[in-house]
């Protein structure tokens, strides 16, 4: 299965950076990619939510829909994440805000499989390379409105 992870610096400390990431409602506002999302259901302490999401993947002319719940341990400054249902075969990762040198290193882990019949090994890596730029923007995305704020 493939895997992603990516490491982004953030000129912000690690409890800014991970309100934005707790703040999904306001995703489709600064992310081109995410064109809806919506909270099923959160915990009133935050350490829960399932959130349905619609992205698109521009390249393709595709719309992708899940479902995902995600579990966060503050302690850890950390976000498990995992597809319930949807378009996926597989999707889940988390997410990381370690302290570090007065910033934040922000680090991204997906474990996904986005099977389509007859699909080559090379439209698997051009797949590959998009998830990539996909985690990229996202990551870019929270970096820049962290630093703005």
């Amino acid at each position: 299965m493939p895997i992603v992870e990516l490491t982004k610096r953030i000129e912000a400390p690690p409890d800014a950076v991970m309100d934005i990431a707790l703040d999904i409602e306001r995703f489709p506002e600064f992310m081109p990619d995410v064109k809806s999302l919506k909270v099923l259901e959160r915990k009133e302490d935050r350490t829960y939510a399932r959130s349905e999401w619609v992205g698109r993947i521009p390249q393709f002319g595709v719309t992708v829909r899940w479902e995902q719940e995600e579990r966060w341990d503050f302690d850890k400054r950390r976000s498990d994440f995992r597809q319930l249902s949807g378009d996926y075969d597989k999707l889940e990762g988390y997410w990381e805000f370690r302290e570090a040198d007065g910033g934040t290193e922000f680090v991204a882990y997906l474990d996904y499989e986005y099977n389509v019949p007859l699909l080559g090994s090379l439209l698997k890596k051009v797949v590959h390379h998009i998830v990539k730029q996909n985690i990229d923007g996202i990551m870019e995305a929270i970096k820049k409105r962290a630093e703005s704020d």
